[in-house]
């Protein structure tokens, strides 16, 4: 196949080619050219315009037929959890901590799992398509950094708070009241936004593909989180996100395949994208445009009302690229994408420090598979973004597809891609990829939700003497709420003229001011709860002020358009997370310091049902514990140096890249994401292989009818129970009178 296409050979009519020749256009997108739908990609002011690829009833069958898929499936799994594997109830602490035993390959795919968002798939192909080659490196980088130091946190867990189910629980521990409400208000920010953003793409992405409406999408879609959630607590979660994760990864390598293997190659890409920014403004005005002239142009946004997008800007990939070296989409010296990479890194600090479900999966690993857990998670996931984006971001430019930036900014990049390339079957792929990030996110933060609601707010200031069923049926009920709520919610954000972009960059500006303070509570004994409070606050103040004026001073108004640029949101991320980061710094160092010891800390956070699985000596091994500190912290420490500061240095003196280095970048994540699916996919079998052989063993023995006690499958670290104190009192009273 031709690296270059020649208007002659595209679909387009005689007239509209000599019509573009007169505008001196002489190659034509290659969209024109390849594909069973090239002679309808000419003219078209935008891909899906109003059409879907797919019909109504297969949006219905994914958001409802998998929904109630995963709810018999991990009803199943709990059964012979259940019946074989020697737990015999669900208790509260099991249903909100999966017994504290979970392995590390289990927990890197649930790491996987529960940090592939919608935005993930939808957003990083976004930024493909506006910075070209740094914008999928930034995200995957600037979004794996928080996870590999995080693995310093849950080790941190394991050694001084054990026994927590919440991360607000830690805080009332140390810091008293006042901090818990604060960062209980912090913590449900950051699971609504996520959620939010889950639903936003979501939604959108079906209503492009199957025609299904965003509002219906909005509210159906909760309850497949909601069914098997409720079902099978935390454990019975993380076997399931398993399986989601599983599907995510076959979906990215059949579209990294297809890009740079079946249908093009990494040369033929490179070409189409030398094409895509050769040419002059007034020719992408005459290739977009109704009968190759200029004066039919629809190339801007003319009256058209595009959020974050003011009058007179292009509305597709065409021509060189403001604010990249030479103009290039193959370069990392993007002004842009490194501006985005900022806001990145400050953004998912918040999200992943101050959000529950990540110190779920962290309370739930074993000490041994804690940060072990997080830094294999970090490393496989920044394979999804990097991958994926780098196939079909970069193929949209490439093939210069009349996506417009309204379509790329409500993430229909992938969809529309995969369209192309495969038809109905790759929006099915893309709807059912999609339907699984939205799924194994949703349901990890449904249960963080219902875990702060059980314990800090129902346990904390309404029951205190709160049973371990009262515990079970408030966190059941909440995840029916939260899912209804969340439901809600996008639609009224949909109404409000937000899209996904937007919320993802706004993220940090609520959330950042938490993180430094919270990190500082688990690492730092001087650490003042005082000085958190004022911290958080004072953060998120100055944060919302340096957004409203900077939207003033860069566009002189403030609107929902002038809110969302680059340089408005990178201003008020960046305030969040250091003002609040030297606030807490000054106050606890120089006007209230503390002295706290960290070996008290446990002492205050209280077991339910005394379910002491997982928090025996023999599983809480000091020594192990700091040498598994000692292992992440350099591990994570080194590869956050590297991926944010040694790899773009390294790609600096590169420029543009030539053929042979876009061909060696591509082949990097090609590799890595082969390398990242072979390992999430195999290493918790591989791991689990004596309890899948148990199970396996018990139904053998059920369906031979053979009667075995259900001890002997019992998992290898079973719940224990500890005596209540009146027993423990009665009993030393009994030696004593002996």
């Amino acid at each position: 196949m031709a690296t270059a296409f020649s208007c002659a050979a595209s679909k387009a009519s005689e007239s509209f080619i000599a019509n573009l020749a007169t505008a001196g256009v002489e190659n034509c997108p290659v969209a024109w050219t390849v594909g069973a739908d090239a002679a309808e990609m000419v003219g078209r002011d935008s891909y899906f315009q109003g059409t879907t690829p797919l019909d109504t009833w297969v949006g219905y069958l994914v958001v409802i037929g998998f929904g109630a898929l995963f709810s018999v499936f991990t009803t199943i799994v709990v059964y012979l959890d259940k019946t074989f594997a020697g737990n015999a109830s669900m208790t509260s602490e099991h249903f909100n901590t999966a017994g504290r035993m979970v392995k590390t390959g289990l927990t890197a795919s649930v790491i996987v799992s529960q940090w592939t968002w919608a935005a993930t798939l939808l957003q990083s192909s976004n930024v493909a398509w506006q910075y070209g080659v740094s914008g999928p490196f930034w995200y995957a980088s600037g979004a794996t950094i928080q996870v590999l130091l995080f693995g310093v946190l849950a080790i941190s867990l394991k050694d001084i708070a054990p026994s927590a189910h919440t991360m607000c629980e830690i805080v009332r521990a140390r810091w008293g009241k006042s901090a818990h409400l604060t960062f209980l208000f912090f913590a449900f920010c950051a699971n609504i936004i996520v959620t939010s953003m889950l639903l936003l793409g979501g939604a959108a992405t079906v209503e492009a593909l199957t025609g299904m409406k965003y509002e219906l999408a909005s509210f159906l879609i909760p309850w497949g989180v909601i069914l098997y959630t409720s079902t099978g607590g935390l454990k019975a979660t993380f076997m399931a996100s398993y399986l989601h994760t599983m599907i995510i990864f076959a979906v990215l390598i059949t579209m990294i395949t297809l890009v740079y293997i079946k249908v093009y190659s990494s040369d033929q890409i490179y070409s189409f994208l030398d094409n895509t920014v050769s040419y002059s403004p007034e020719q992408c005005m005459a290739i977009y445009s109704t009968e190759g002239t200029v004066e039919t142009t629809f190339f801007y946004s003319g009256d058209k009302e595009v959020l974050g997008v003011t009058e007179g800007t292009a509305q597709y990939a065409c021509g060189p690229v403001a604010g990249n070296a030479q103009g290039s989409y193959l370069t990392m010296l993007s002004a842009d994408g490194l501006m985005f990479g900022i806001i990145n890194i400050v953004g998912n600090f918040g999200t992943v420090f101050v959000d529950q479900s990540y110190w779920q999966s962290a309370i739930a690993a074993r000490p041994a598979s804690a940060a072990k857990g997080y830094l294999l998670g970090g490393i496989c996931w920044f394979a999804i973004p990097f991958s994926l984006a780098t196939s079909l971001g970069l193929a949209s430019t490439a093939l210069m597809l009349p996506i417009t930036r309204g379509e790329a900014g409500s993430g229909l990049v992938p969809p529309a891609v995969a369209d192309n390339l495969l038809g109905d079957a790759g929006a099915v792929l893309v709807l059912i990829m999609l339907f699984m990030a939205i799924v194994s996110t949703g349901s990890a933060e449904s249960i963080a939700v219902s875990s702060l609601v059980a314990y800090d707010i129902y346990r904390e200031y309404i029951n205190p003497e709160a049973t371990g069923k009262q515990i079970l049926w408030v966190s059941r009920v909440v995840i029916v709420a939260f899912g209804i709520f969340m439901g809600l919610f996008s639609i009224a954000l949909n109404a409000m003229g937000l899209n996904l972009g937007w919320v993802y960059l706004f993220m940090g500006i609520v959330i950042g001011s938490a993180v430094i303070p919270l990190w500082n509570m688990m690492t730092w004994s001087k650490a003042s709860g005082k000085g958190a409070i004022i911290a958080a606050w004072g953060g998120f103040v100055l944060a919302l002020v340096a957004w409203f004026v900077g939207a003033a001073v860069e566009s002189g108004s403030v609107s929902v358009s002038t809110l969302g640029s680059n340089p408005v949101m990178l201003s008020g991320n960046l305030v969040a997370i250091l003002s609040s980061g030297l606030i807490h710094y000054v106050y606890s160092k120089f006007i209230d310091p503390q002295e706290y010891d960290f070996a008290t800390l446990d002492a205050n956070i209280h077991l339910v049902e005394q379910d002491t699985a997982g928090l025996t000596e023999d599983v809480i091994n000091k020594d192990d514990i700091r040498r598994s500190k000692r292992w992440i912290i350099r591990r994570g420490y080194l590869l956050t140096f590297v991926l944010i500061i040694v790899w773009p240095i390294l790609s600096i003196p590169a420029q543009v890249f030539t053929e042979s280095y876009f061909s060696f970048w591509v082949l990097v994540s090609i590799a890595w994401g082969f390398g990242a699916a072979i390992v999430i996919s195999f290493l918790p079998l591989f791991e689990s292989q004596d309890e899948i052989g148990n199970v396996c063993s018990g139904i053998m023995n059920y369906v031979m009818c053979k009667k075995v006690e259900a001890e002997e499958y019992a998992e290898e670290e079973p719940a224990k129970e500890v005596d209540e104190p009146e027993k423990e009192a009665e009993v030393a009273a009994e030696e004593d009178a002996a």
